[in-house]
């Protein structure tokens, strides 16, 4: 099946896009990724073209063929160079950091260049590796957390792209815990994306945007008059990943599923504190726990409370991470309602439950509270004891801001 030729869509200084043609849909039912509208269109726009492509393991096709295998063994494409955000290309790796070298794809031998270690500076595409390419393809799966790192890496491959006068497509995906939702405080200081990829975006927490809606969003400000973006096709925002019919693979080695990550933009700011969110057990971000932590208590006064969830105690001792080898009570949360669930109002709530039944033990590291939260203002509410309104109220004002300024650059 062919479809028409995919026109870019190319953001002027006004906004103005001109997007591609949505894909007539094959025989399969349910979403198509922008990578499967790229097949569907026999890779026409990349014939001729040096390409170079950041991605990891997560970008497959709906018959479960990754890209790089893919472009590699297209007639007409050059699959000239392969780059990788944190965990590297497996994804499930639990190394942060994968180093570059080359690696052989359909009997082609490639270059291969990690993008993480050693700090933010090494995120970015060096101009020599960029040189001769054509194009630059960003294809990764994302679970809609700002503080997730591989959108970051995604925008600085962007600003490195229009340095380098590199043609920079995305192949959109969806946003897997809906993209109708928005939660938490607008980032505030826009001098910490240059210390930190959690903190590169000013946007909520929980942005509800796809990669390719990201990249507009950053381009505002970039500039890329060669940005273009594969939409998906047959997605609706109000769709969970386990509803599109695409494959899911865990877009990082903490990230097992859909309901880990329906949680992560809540449980994730816990990483900034001193107690254990899971990792190292067999349910991460779906726990938290201390050797200290009052969990019965905290049980007792939150269940039937938080919309969504519900709470039990159990102990673990996590293999790594905080409290590694360590014995933890804990609480463990179980989604009961997605649809009405909100990370960031069970982190609230299991929050100033920490701060009532172990006011000693736990402690914040504010540096980073600041990059994960977003804004000063949690730090002064949770020192003057603040309740839970007020905490409302902060996490309320960055939705009510952000629907309006992300409204241009919506895809879907």
């Amino acid at each position: 099946m062919r479809i028409n030729r995919l026109a870019p869509l190319v953001l002027a200084a006004a906004l103005a896009a001109c997007g591609a043609p949505s894909a007539r849909r094959d025989s399969a039912s349910g979403t198509m990724s922008g990578l499967d509208v790229l097949v569907a269109d026999d890779f026409r726009s990349l014939r001729g073209k040096r390409v170079g492509v950041l991605t990891n393991s997560t970008a497959l096709d709906r018959r479960g063929r990754s890209i790089v295998d893919l472009l590699a063994a297209e007639p007409g494409v050059n699959l000239a160079a392969i780059f990788t955000p944190e965990h590297g290309y497996a994804a499930a790796s639990e190394s942060e950091h994968i180093p570059s070298g080359r690696t052989r794809v359909n009997g082609k031998d490639i270059p291969l260049y990690s993008l993480y270690g050693g700090g933010i500076e090494t995120m970015r595409p060096k101009p020599e590796q960029l040189q001769g390419l054509d194009v630059l393809i960003f294809d990764i799966q994302d679970i809609g957390a700002r503080f997730y790192t591989y959108l970051a890496t995604m925008g600085m491959a962007l600003e490195e792209a229009k340095t380098a006068g590199v043609d920079f497509v995305v192949l959109d995906r969806p946003n897997p815990i809906r993209g109708d939702i928005v939660e938490g405080p607008i980032l505030a200081d826009p001098n910490l994306r240059f210390l930190t990829p959690t903190a590169y975006y000013q946007v909520p927490v929980r942005h509800g945007l796809t990669a390719g809606e990201m990249a507009l969003w950053h381009n505002r400000s970039v500039g890329h008059r060669r940005l273009s973006v594969v939409k998906l096709s047959g997605w609706k925002r109000s769709q969970w990943h386990d509803q599109t019919g695409l494959l899911w693979v865990p877009p990082s080695p903490n990230m097992p599923s859909v309901e880990a990550a329906s949680l992560y933009p809540g449980i994730g700011i816990f990483e900034s504190s001193n107690i254990a969110v899971g990792r190292g057990t067999p349910i991460p971000f779906r726990w938290i726990g201390a050797p200290w932590m009052k969990a019965e208590e905290i049980v007792s006064r939150l269940q039937g409370t938080v919309e969504g969830v519900e709470f039990s105690v159990q102990d673990y001792t996590p293999s790594k991470s905080v409290f590694a080898n360590q014995a933890c009570h804990g609480v463990k949360i179980t989604v009961t309602d997605r649809d009405s669930m909100r990370p960031l109002a069970v982190f609230r709530h299991l929050a100033l439950a920490l701060r009532e039944f172990n006011p000693k033990e736990f402690e914040w590291r504010w540096d980073e509270v600041k990059r994960m939260v977003g804004v000063d203002e949690f730090r002064l509410l949770w020192e003057t004891g603040a309740g839970d309104e007020a905490f409302i109220a902060l996490f309320d004002k960055g939705p009510r801001d952000f629907e309006a300024s992300r409204r241009p650059i919506l895809l879907y």
